[in-house]
């Protein structure tokens, strides 16, 4: 499995993700939009989401439970109402005790959707440029927009790692300049009148 690395992060501008999400509800792969709308809203990795099982969604509690994480550990995605009225559209009858995959292959269903090409297709029909340095846009940035789009909202490095299942906050080190400014509205509360 892949290191992260340190370097620079590349996460989509909300115009960005409008069209990403727009290209991939015309993809011809009809479960492309939950796909990237959990990676973008979870943080979850590509192999994360691809394993993950219809008995692992609890669609009551808004939950999906991810067992074969990067790290071991076992994971919660927390999914958003909009996230979950798409895996309905997509839920077989016995969901919640059925093992197979939500994102598996129309030809072998007991093997994950290869998906790399039908996303690439909605990353170019969105018009989303690549990144200077790798040359594209992965998938794996959808997990970085997240993360950044928790920061620019004031999540604390703690609450992003837990969200991530990174164990070590110098992971998600990369995010700590896009929450300048809640830092700053934190420092002016706590000082103010102090100093």
């Amino acid at each position: 499995k892949n290191q992260e690395t340190r370097g620079r992060v590349r996460y989509l501008s909300d115009d960005e993700r409008a069209r990403l999400l727009a290209a991939c509800i015309e993809s011809p792969w009809p479960r492309l939009y939950v796909f990237v709308l959990m990676a973008l809203t979870t943080g979850a990795r590509r192999g994360e989401l691809l394993g993950l099982r219809w008995c692992d969604v609890n669609q009551d509690r808004a939950e999906a439970e991810l067992h074969d994480t990067k790290n071991g550990d076992r994971r919660v995605l927390v999914l958003l109402p909009q996230v979950i009225a798409e895996l309905e559209r997509f839920a077989p009858k016995d969901a919640a005790t059925s093992q197979a995959l939500v994102f598996r292959s129309r030809l072998r269903p007991s093997q994950p959707y290869s998906t790399a090409k039908v996303f690439n297709e909605a990353v170019v029909t969105a018009g989303i440029k690549p990144d200077p340095i790798t040359g594209k846009f992965r998938f794996h940035d959808c997990r970085h927009s997240c993360a950044s789009y928790m920061a620019q909202s004031g999540a604390s490095l703690l609450e992003i790692a837990d969200t991530l299942g990174h164990r070590q906050l110098r992971m998600v080190q990369r995010y700590a300049h896009l929450n300048t400014d809640s830092r700053r509205r934190l420092m002016t509360r706590v000082f103010e009148g102090r100093v």
